[in-house]
């Protein structure tokens, strides 16, 4: 057996201790590797007044400075005074939080059933139109305060699960009934949700007045709203209430996975397809039906996107639904991992802005990396999946 194989054999039965470790150490390295990026980087660099001089030779960037605000600029320096628990960079790290556990969820579902689900995005963008056309309709004849939030709210949610739902079921039919491949055909309804989106609202939804393709303002009543006295400010575009619905979201996911029947068919088809038939599982019902339930929580999270962040539909979403497959990837298709998850690359999105605005680097050179962050923690996890459903490595999993 060649020494490749015997580690990752070693890897895909880790426990979860060891997975932990793994990722801890994985960060750590992947921070060091950062730091020589962005010292090289202040190297080469041109600047008026250098961060501190090597031998003579001016650097123009502090890689512990862009460290610092990169993690602890992302939750507003409670290390220094004044700090406050609802301030805006907290605010923008749990909005990023939210959305992508919705998009991670989904990703986790389909990984779970052997299915590969790209088109999350796509599902995104249906259930986000949903959700704005359902509640500006029905905005019209909805009463007013309390009670219009109590009702356009849930109806944003269900038309974006819904519309989300029935845009994933379409591949899984086709793969189910048709043998089509989902990964070709997710990937090609992502463009197919962007451009029907963009003609639809264009076309038909967008106000006269509006220079950009967008539709009309929800109702006040349809957003989702902050929580009395200890939520976080309007303008900061995110809601407990959202936080506290995708953790409801993350317990629901993981008892429909581990106590239901449905769960049982979902794990057992994506452990062995073979096997799942042989003791009674509807192959083809369970695809469609994992697709469609995938598609949903996709929807949720555009629907969320609408009546949380933007109040209103826009085109050109940003790619949670792609971030949604690093998310579930980094959490091991485990869905209380996808909370964690998630939190990390809300965490990384936010200190993306204040090393944009603390720091005099790059905006480009941020990016990269927080790219080195997400491959470096990201890669042993995929290397345990890949090894585990494609070389057939591994046995039972250590608790």
């Amino acid at each position: 057996m060649s020494k490749f194989r015997q580690a990752l054999e070693r890897l895909v039965d880790a426990s979860a201790k060891e997975r932990i470790a793994v990722s801890a150490a994985a960060l750590a390295l992947s921070i060091l590797v950062g730091a020589l990026v962005v010292f090289v980087s202040g190297i080469v660099a041109t600047c008026a007044s250098p961060a501190f001089s090597v031998l003579g030779v001016g650097v123009c960037y502090d890689p512990i400075n862009v460290f610092t605000e990169l993690f602890l600029g992302a939750l507003g320096h409670p290390e220094q005074g004044g700090w406050s628990p609802t301030n805006y960079r907290i605010a923008i790290a749990l909005q990023q939080t939210t959305l992508l556990v919705f998009t991670g969820l989904a990703v986790a579902v389909s990984f779970r059933a052997g299915l590969f689900n790209i088109g999350v995005q796509g599902q995104l963008v249906f259930g986000a139109l949903a959700a704005a056309v359902a509640t500006i309709w029905a905005g019209a004849i909805a009463p007013s305060g309390v009670l219009g939030t109590v009702f356009l709210v849930p109806l944003g949610l269900l038309a974006g699960a819904v519309a989300g739902g029935l845009y994933g079921a379409l591949p899984g039919a086709l793969k189910a009934y048709g043998g089509a491949n989902e990964v070709i055909t997710t990937i090609m309804l992502n463009f197919i949700a962007s451009n029907v989106a963009y003609v639809l609202v264009s076309t038909f939804l967008m106000p006269e007045s509006s220079q950009l393709v967008q539709t009309a303002v929800i109702p006040a009543a349809a957003k989702i709203p902050n929580v009395p006295f200890i939520g976080f400010e309007a303008r900061d575009a995110f809601s407990l209430v959202a936080l506290v619905g995708a953790l409801a979201f993350i317990t629901g996911v993981a008892y429909l996975l581990a106590k239901t029947s449905f769960g049982y068919d979902i794990r057992t088809s994506g452990l062995q397809e073979q096997a799942a038939a042989y003791s009674g599982v509807d192959a083809k019902r369970t695809t469609v039906l994992s697709m469609a339930l995938s598609g949903a929580l996709a929807g949720v999270g555009g629907a969320v996107w609408v009546l949380m962040v933007k109040g209103r539909f826009l085109t050109g979403l940003p790619s949670l639904g792609f971030d949604g497959i690093t998310v579930s990837i980094l959490a091991g298709n485990n869905p209380i991992g996808v909370g964690a998850a998630a939190f990390l690359f809300g965490v990384l999105k936010s200190g993306t802005i204040a090393v944009d605005f603390s720091t005099d680097v790059p905006v480009e050179l941020v990016d990269v990396l927080r790219g080195l962050i997400i491959l470096f923690v990201a890669m042993p996890e995929f290397f345990r999946l890949i090894g585990k459903r494609y070389l057939g490595l591994g046995g039972e999993q250590r608790a």
